[in-house]
């Protein structure tokens, strides 16, 4: 088979769609293993950092980027035409949700459309993008039929879930294992084989719909256990028991137990989206999800139950909401990376200005926020605590923050990741 001879010989032409935490190291990936890897992706600003030797993601180094760029091996463009030279097509578009909370697959829909005006006999094209089971037999597969060319036989279709964490210092997407399912066995078998040349585990399963179930059931099964951890915090807060340390109690037996936390919420394009594409499958087959989606309302109504703790701190110091200067540390939404998606943060903040909070904030990797009726920039953290706040509520544990300079200038900190738990005074209020 002439595509599994250029995959092996490092002869195929890969191709990326979609340069975000899952395009940009995959094709980075790629790159290393020496094929020469092309991005294309609509976004002007990454395609032009790329070709400047310049990263964007968190776990990606100019120098890396630079050097494949120099190399040859790496190129990104905004032209879909580069299909036409490719033998290997990921899609790794964005999958958000609507309004609604039903899938929006505008965007892989408008890369396949791409794809089918350039496809060719021999290629390989591979969905990434996290989705509902059926997607790749259903709504992929009849667009690039109806180029005339036959599944199996002319090209080549199957689904990986990503699977990258980011900010994540021990697994990368070379040593993540993948998973893929092709419609056919010998679309399965090119691309497990793409995969192999450059990530060290390769897991084939029996379909594209069994790769598409397995990470909804990685990100449900997240959900449902912070459903729980949530829901435990906001039992433990009316016990009044320290919800950390019966966890960290519970996580010393060594078996049947994995140890969760609650925190201000859900964020990331995973974890707080997956259970709702899975509903949304699941009802449309007559089968109504509640377990998860029960943990899905936990979850969300964190932040609120954040508000609240902030409001009932302040009062206990004789201050209302309004008009008290609340500052923010973190609003990314998980430690040490700069994605604001979903982030639980932005919640909090539009309820403290919405009762009329003097906000601002502080985090690293984020300098501003425009978004949501927001508009704020990061602000120096010892700066702030010394010109005087009411209040810092920690939404976003970052590593960089030093937690013993403020838990000695802030008046009163609502912690609700655990960061301050090696710190004991009156002026820490716990999740």
């Amino acid at each position: 088979m002439e595509i599994l001879d250029k995959i092996r010989e490092r002869k195929a032409r890969t191709g990326v769609i979609g340069l975000g935490y899952v395009g940009l190291p995959l094709a980075i990936e790629f790159a290393h293993a020496g094929f020469h890897a092309v991005g294309i992706d609509v976004d002007t600003r990454k395609v032009d950092a790329i070709n400047a030797g310049q990263s964007y993601i968190v776990d990606t180094s100019n120098e890396e980027v630079a050097s494949l760029v120099a190399a040859g091996r790496l190129h990104a463009t905004t032209d879909f035409a580069a299909i036409e030279d490719l033998d290997t097509i990921n899609i790794c578009v964005p999958t958000p949700l609507r309004k609604t909370k039903d899938p929006d697959m505008t965007y892989v829909v408008a890369a396949v459309s791409e794809i089918k005006k350039h496809l060719r006999a021999g290629q390989l094209i591979i969905l990434e993008s996290t989705t509902y089971p059926g997607t790749t037999e259903e709504l992929v597969l009849p667009q690039l039929e109806e180029s005339g060319l036959k599944v199996g036989r002319d090209f080549f279709l199957a689904f990986s879930p990503e699977r990258i964490d980011p900010g994540n210092k021990q697994f990368n997407t070379r040593n993540i294992p993948k998973v893929v399912g092709g419609v056919t066995a010998r679309c399965t078998q090119v691309a497990k084989t793409l995969y192999e040349q450059s990530i060290e585990t390769v897991v084939p399963v029996s379909s594209t719909r069994v790769a598409e179930m397995v990470k909804l059931l990685e990100n449900t099964f997240r959900s449902v256990n912070i459903g729980l951890v949530n829901e435990l915090a906001l039992m433990s807060a009316k016990l009044n028991i320290n919800v950390w340390e019966v966890i960290d109690a519970a996580a010393t037996k060594p078996f049947g137990f994995m140890p969760f936390y609650p925190g201000p919420g859900l964020g990331g394009h995973c974890i707080p989206i997956d259970p709702f594409y899975l509903g949304w499958k699941a009802r449309m087959n007559g089968f109504e999800p509640r377990f998860i989606e029960l943990a899905g309302q936990v979850n969300e109504s964190m932040p609120k139950f954040v508000v609240d703790k902030v409001t009932d701190a302040l009062n206990d110091d004789g201050k209302a909401v309004r008009n008290s200067r609340i500052h923010v540390l973190g609003v990314a939404y998980k430690r040490d990376v700069n994605d604001i998606r979903e982030s639980p943060s932005l919640h909090v903040i539009k309820m403290l200005i919405d009762r009329g909070a003097r906000i601002s904030y502080s985090d690293p990797f984020v300098p501003e926020i425009r978004e949501d009726g927001i508009e704020l920039t990061s602000v120096p953290v010892r700066e702030t605590l010394e010109a005087g706040t009411d209040c810092v509520v920690l939404l976003t544990d970052h590593s960089g923050f030093n937690y013993s300079e403020i838990v000695h200038l802030a008046p009163l900190i609502v912690d609700t990741r655990n960061a301050l738990r090696d710190f004991i005074g009156g002026n820490i209020v716990r999740l």
